[in-house]
């Protein structure tokens, strides 16, 4: 029993000496990942990839997807007149989905992208792009009256950036400490040679990609960063080499040892991935510049290029955009935002197809929450259920998915000033990209503790093939 509980403390050890390091000012070329332990078995032999792209600060789900049908219109407009799209605009970005989406009262429901999103309506006409309808987070399926009666169990503080940004991507509160796509690749981590590479944050730190034995790869926006950069440490290349014999020599101290194995591992493994992206294949597809999130995303499409080469089987790739936290000013600054989002996208899935890789990859979107129906003077509040697409071509796009929420305030759909109360489960959007993966059903319900509540045929939403 000493044995297991030494040896369980060594391995957190490690991990925290790691996030410690790549943060830090004095070894700033530490990519941080811990050691690598042994997933169960996986006997793909293909390459698939998931890209989430994170929507921090929660996104205003009524401007990104716009009510159309008349009566939601009226609505809309008469709920948020000084934030409202004027109906002329939303004609040349209305969409036509191949079934129409109908709500709890079976009527028909319409749609448009926000005017900003136009960029994705040839995606979403060609059948690349699919729309999930009042997604959020919950731990079982729940009723408004069960909501207003505190009946069921909940979130932990609903409403709370920090909180529902840690459930959508972990199933739990700040201070989880594994995320879905981490536990996810922990069941499938072993069918890659290089599974170091399984994770790769191109944001920074996230739960999402945290397991128990898979961690985080960081990269930045051009790549890996050298340990032997262009002025070394500090300006020297002598520091770098001590710095480097420091980090991975060898000792006697079993925490000192284990430490100075990762860190060996982490500096080959930054060479390896340098080589690896001095041979990729050029991509020619043009990304937008002055666009954080299409530089991200650019870096994703060269990991994913080679990710076959390197030996990877399964990979998740975190992206992310901040900004989205609209109490004011959401007329000039959500727009800007979306625009940036949609080219991004836009880009990144014309690159997959120059690569050959477009039904390989997978994008989704997340945010904290969904926003609030009502202004809050020239912005909106948090909110909870909010409106999320996929594309890739392994998506059955062109059509939505999930239930037409009725819009209005304080009706049957929302628990107050227009927050929706989601009908589909962060675990159930997590459940069917994670079956499209290969995750058999026994490995979904280890890896997204939520999913039990809900009937097995329900679980998976049905957006891929």
């Amino acid at each position: 029993m000493d044995k297991i509980i030494d040896n369980r403390s060594r391995r957190e050890f490690i991990k925290s000496t790691l996030a410690v390091s790549a943060g830090s000012a004095v070894a700033p070329w530490v990519l941080n990942f811990a050691a690598l332990g042994e997933a169960a078995a996986a006997g793909a032999s293909d390459y698939k990839a998931l890209v989430c792209v994170f929507l921090y600060g929660g996104n205003d789900y009524a401007n990104t997807l716009v009510p159309y049908d008349p009566a939601s219109y009226a609505q809309y407009q008469s709920l948020r007149p000084n934030l409202a799209y004027a109906f002329p605009s939303l004609a040349g970005t209305a969409l036509n989905p191949t079934q129409a989406p109908v709500d709890k009262a079976g009527v028909v429901r319409q749609y448009a992208l926000a005017p900003e999103l136009a960029s994705l309506l040839p995606l979403f006409n060609d059948g690349k792009m699919g729309v999930l309808l009042n997604v959020g987070n919950l731990i079982q399926p729940v009723t408004k009256e069960q909501y207003l009666a505190n009946s069921v169990p909940l979130p932990a503080k609903l409403f709370s950036h920090n909180d529902q940004q840690s459930e959508w991507q972990s199933s739990g509160p700040e201070g989880t400490t594994t995320g879905w796509a981490g536990r996810m690749q922990d069941l499938l981590s072993s069918g890659s040679s290089n599974a170091v590479f399984s994770c790769v944050n191109v944001y920074g730190n996230a739960v999402f990609l945290s397991g128990l034995t898979s961690s985080q790869y960081q990269v930045t926006r051009n790549g890996p960063v050298a340990l032997n950069s262009a002025n070394g440490l500090f300006g020297s290349y002598a520091a770098a080499r001590v710095m480097q014999s420091l980090m991975t020599a060898a000792s006697r101290h079993p925490l000192e040892s284990d430490h100075a194995n990762v860190m060996a591992q982490a500096l080959s493994a930054n060479q390896m991935l340098t080589a690896a992206l001095n041979s990729a294949p050029a991509i020619s597809t043009p990304f937008p510049t002055g666009n954080s999130l299409a530089e991200q995303l650019k870096m994703v499409a060269r990991m994913a290029s080679v990710g076959p080469t390197l030996g990877i089987r399964r990979q998740v790739f975190f992206v992310a955009l901040n900004g989205f936290d609209n109490h004011d000013s959401l007329a000039t600054t959500h727009p800007q935002l979306l625009n940036s989002v949609a080219t991004a996208l836009s880009s990144f899935y014309s690159a997959t197809v120059e690569l050959g890789l477009s039904s390989a990859i997978t994008v989704f979107t997340a945010s904290d929450f969904g926003r609030t129906l009502t202004v809050n003077n020239d912005g909106s509040d948090h909110g909870w259920g909010s409106m999320h697409f996929m594309l890739g071509g392994a998506v059955k796009g062109r059509r939505f998915y999930g239930v037409p929420p009725i819009v209005a305030s304080n009706g049957p759909d929302d628990v107050g000033q227009g927050r929706l109360l989601p009908t589909t489960s962060v675990d159930q959007y997590a459940a069917t990209l994670g079956k499209w993966f290969g995750l058999s059903e026994a490995q979904l319900l280890g890896a997204l503790p939520n999913l039990s509540n809900y009937n097995q045929a329900t679980r998976d939403i049905g957006f891929m093939s």
